[in-house]
């Protein structure tokens, strides 16, 4: 419930919004099809605002502004990459700013989504990190992004979205209360099959455990980025709280709910994570899963002395892991001509990396971290 009484329609999930519509049209002395009317411009024509509901009369028009609401971001910015990704910055209510990015590839479009403003799980690596974290998007605030993003692609001929991942700026499982009901909305409400929607998670253990009770087969990233709890600790400071063997057997209950799948997600970092000893460790680690490796080269951060794993050195990483019998992937950086990774755009503002990443690179690469300066 907004401060002015109003009910966020996003806020709903499809059964209560079609609660409400209809005691709305109801109290009106309106006929029942008018809830479907409206439920169309809701989940299919991604209304931004009651006056586009032209099938409906102007005075009921009208009412529905008066009890209802809707969250509509407005578009701060559109990027579009040579490769044909596309960046949006949207600028929300209070004047918090979030990204999505849509990325076609062949018969899919895939959209990236925020779930919180910022992040405060602080993985050294990550552009998102680099500004701290300011507060949760709520579910209506998330599911805006996928309207947002769809209503733009059919604006502009780009299709339609089939896969959405909740990887864009944020922790989603940091978020669980806003970000569980934006998936049984998006799936029940825009008709987005289960198995098309990728959580993907640092390693929040409570997080993984509540999905895997879920009836809904949604997919699990697992943002990984080293194979042992020492390394990782270091880029990942959630590893601290879930250590990798809690991490591990959250993930058994996540693959024993059937149906389930997870991919890892490892970031190749020169001179950091991508060395032959630890691609072997990675692919003891994560055997005993049906799973899938992507290999992420490292998308440089403005003002940060790291660089991505060279191409050779990123093949090799991979054919150790498929020896092994792990499938792997290395994926081909996308938008970077738009600084189309998470949190980028505000990384661009930032001049000096934070503390946390001084520490692992003067640990880790004590010749490169003299670049960083002093902190």
């Amino acid at each position: 419930m907004l401060d002015d009484q109003r009910l966020d329609l996003l806020e709903l999930l499809p059964a209560q919004a079609e609660i409400e519509l209809a005691r709305h049209f109801a109290a009106r002395g309106q006929p029942a099809y008018r809830v479907a009317q409206a439920r169309a411009w809701l989940y299919q024509r991604d209304a931004l605002h009651f006056r586009e509901l032209t099938d409906l009369p102007a005075g009921e028009r009208a009412a529905l502004a008066d009890r209802f609401t809707l969250t509509a971001p407005e578009l701060a910015r559109v990027a579009r990459s040579s490769d044909g990704t596309v960046k949006h910055l949207w600028r929300m209510a209070d004047g918090e700013l979030l990204e999505s990015v849509l990325i076609p590839a062949r018969a899919r479009m895939t959209l990236c989504m925020s779930s919180q403003a910022g992040c405060a799980l602080a993985c050294v690596f990550c552009a998102t990190g680099w500004s701290g974290y300011r507060r949760q998007l709520t579910a209506a605030e998330i599911v805006a992004q996928f309207r947002g993003a769809r209503r733009w692609a059919r604006a502009h001929e780009g299709g339609e979205i089939t896969n959405v991942v909740f990887m864009g700026m944020g922790e989603p499982l940091a978020n669980r209360k806003a970000v569980m009901p934006a998936l049984t909305l998006l799936n029940q409400g825009y008709g987005l099959g289960a198995r098309r929607i990728t959580v993907s998670t640092v390693g929040i253990v409570p997080g993984i455990r509540e999905l895997a009770a879920r009836p809904e087969q949604f997919r699990l990233a697992v943002s990984l980025h080293a194979p042992n709890h020492e390394l990782r600790r270091r880029l990942v400071p959630v590893e601290k709280k879930h250590p990798l063997p809690e991490l591990l057997e959250a993930l058994r209950a996540f693959e024993a709910a059937g149906g389930r799948r997870i991919t890892f997600e490892y970031v190749m970092i020169d001179g950091v994570n991508d060395s032959p000893e630890l691609a072997r460790e990675l692919a003891a680690l994560v055997a005993e899963f049906q799973a899938h490796v992507n290999l992420i080269p490292f998308n440089p951060i403005p003002g940060a002395p790291w660089q991505p794993t060279p191409p050779a050195r990123l093949r090799a990483f991979a054919e150790v892991l498929q020896a092994r019998g792990v499938a792997a992937t290395v994926r081909s950086p996308r938008g970077r001509d738009i600084a189309a990774a998470c949190g980028q755009l505000r990384a661009e503002h930032e001049t000096r990396p934070p503390k946390p990443f001084v520490e692992l690179m003067r640990a880790e690469r004590p010749e490169v971290a003299a670049l960083s300066g002093s902190v």
